[in-house]
């Protein structure tokens, strides 16, 4: 039976970014506010932001707000987050991959893939870039999160690799539990811009993956780095990981 999920679903406009809901601006501007930067933001590097855990709605309108308001001259971020527990749906998410939520949110965004999972352990990484001022194609920017993924697990002796045709980052063969998915990469684009980003599996309860077909995928199995590395530091992952994807983002095509 597909699940009723109409009272837990927040529905999130299509498109151009619209202005977060009033009841939210306080967050967004305290939490998240946008800061101008002069001319030379062309060929600055991304401003890397860190911040505890954040539930995600007020992210997402202060991610909608950063994007409406960018200016030519704005300077690329990446914000590196955590969320408590929640279900996010892509745009084109079908419901019964959404199978027994139980009692965690969800939120129906626009970004691009299916139905995934956030919560404490996982760091998340939106990353607000100006495409078109880097010249950078959608499906080469998403290649970079990837690349920039697999550099990090590298550094940990995690081997991983993409898998054709679905985004994302993936245990390699020769692992334990090789072909399980370790991030998830879902971007969305307006005039030009990206928002969202990828989140990365570091030290995590597993188990809401059960409750849904990860990205689509019915028994998608789902790993995390501890597995791997028992002592692994969520917090050391996160800096490295904004550091490897701002690189990443500089390269010239």
């Amino acid at each position: 039976m597909t699940p009723d999920t109409s009272k837990s679903l927040a529905p999130v406009a299509r498109g151009v970014p619209k202005r977060a809901p009033a009841s939210a601006q306080s967050i967004v501007v305290g939490s998240f506010a946008s800061e101008r930067v002069e001319a030379d933001a062309a060929i600055a590097a991304p401003r890397i932001r860190r911040w505890t855990r954040r539930a995600y709605l007020p992210t997402l309108y202060a991610m909608q707000a950063f994007t409406l308001d960018r200016r030519a001259d704005t300077r690329d971020e990446i914000w590196l987050v955590e969320h408590p527990p929640v279900f996010t749906l892509g745009h084109v998410s079908r419901p019964e991959h959404l199978r027994s939520p139980g009692d965690i949110p969800v939120v129906r965004t626009e970004r691009g893939g299916q139905v995934t999972y956030h919560g404490p352990g996982q760091v998340v990484a939106y990353l607000l870039v100006d495409l078109r001022r880097r010249s950078l194609g959608v499906r080469e920017f998403v290649s970079r999160i990837e690349s920039a993924t697999m550099e990090l697990l590298a550094g940990y002796g995690v081997q991983a690799a993409r898998r054709g045709g679905a985004p994302g980052v993936y245990l390699e063969e020769g692992e334990a539990g090789a072909g399980a998915k370790i991030a998830s990469v879902g971007i969305r684009v307006s005039r030009g811009c990206s928002y969202h980003g990828v989140a990365l599996n570091v030290a995590m309860d597993l188990e809401p993956f059960t409750r849904i077909d990860p990205c689509g995928y019915p028994g998608l199995a789902v790993a995390d780095m501890r597995s791997r590395v028992p002592d692994i530091d969520a917090g050391e992952v996160a800096s490295r990981f904004g550091r490897l994807l701002a690189a990443h983002i500089e390269k010239k095509p």
